[in-house]
């Protein structure tokens, strides 16, 4: 497998890193910053990322010898190998994590629940370590919530109603002052014009109400 080694994080060419959804420092010892890059690792590492879809966070990674003794990690530890990761669960279901690990090729797993992390590493395949128990409220995958459909608004039907009935009105005024003017014949029709402006005032004041009140209840739903 290959393996490139760097004093400092720091040291890590920008060309020597194709993995985007980590940094060196991520990978990188916590003790003094060095860095071992197992090529390998890290490949399946960003392919597990891309299959879950969302962030890993990196609890540990490379050890150097003596970062791996201070903390009380295994005297083989694959960590000091750069072939092991210590994963967060604190935005994964660890079910469907192990079985996504699985499925992109890692082989060694490690349950620690009471600290929430898992330990995964590149083989021989073995596990250790108590299992998590089940969430009483498993992850869904992530979804944006469906739009509203504009035809079928409310705001846009109350708006449209709004509309037309102002319309309405104004072509009432018009039509008003023709017939007053030009069509004596039948000037007895103006009153009840007058009468259907109003109406369409009316109908222009509800469709307003309608569009207000369901982007308010559109508010308190989460859909706007």
């Amino acid at each position: 497998m290959p393996t490139t080694t760097y004093a400092h994080f720091r040291d890590v060419p920008d060309s020597a890193w194709r993995w985007p959804s980590f940094s060196p420092a991520e990978i990188a010892s916590r003790g003094e910053g060095a860095i071992r890059i197992n090529t390998e690792a890290m490949d399946k590492l960003q392919s597990l990322r891309n299959r879950l879809g969302k962030p890993l966070i990196v609890r540990s990674a490379y050890r150097s010898p003596a970062h791996n003794r201070a903390v009380g990690g295994a005297p083989a530890s694959k960590h000091m190998q750069g072939t092991a990761f210590d994963i967060a669960m604190s935005n994964h279901d660890p079910v469907a994590f192990e079985a996504a690990a699985r499925a992109v090729g890692f082989l060694g797993f490690g349950y620690y629940p009471r600290s929430g992390f898992m330990h995964i590493d590149l083989g021989p395949a073995r596990s250790w370590g108590d299992p998590f128990p089940p969430r009483a409220t498993p992850f869904v995958p992530e979804v944006p919530p469906a739009r509203e459909v504009l035809a079928d608004s409310r705001t846009l039907k109350g708006g449209g109603a709004a509309g037309v009935a102002t319309v309405g009105a104004a072509g009432v005024e018009v039509a008003q002052e023709v017939i007053s003017e030009t069509q004596s014949a039948i000037l007895p029709l103006v009153p009840y014009l007058d009468t259907l402006r109003w109406v369409f005032i009316a109908l222009a004041l509800i469709g307003i109400a309608v569009a207000i009140h369901a982007r308010i209840d559109d508010w308190k739903r989460g859909q706007r």
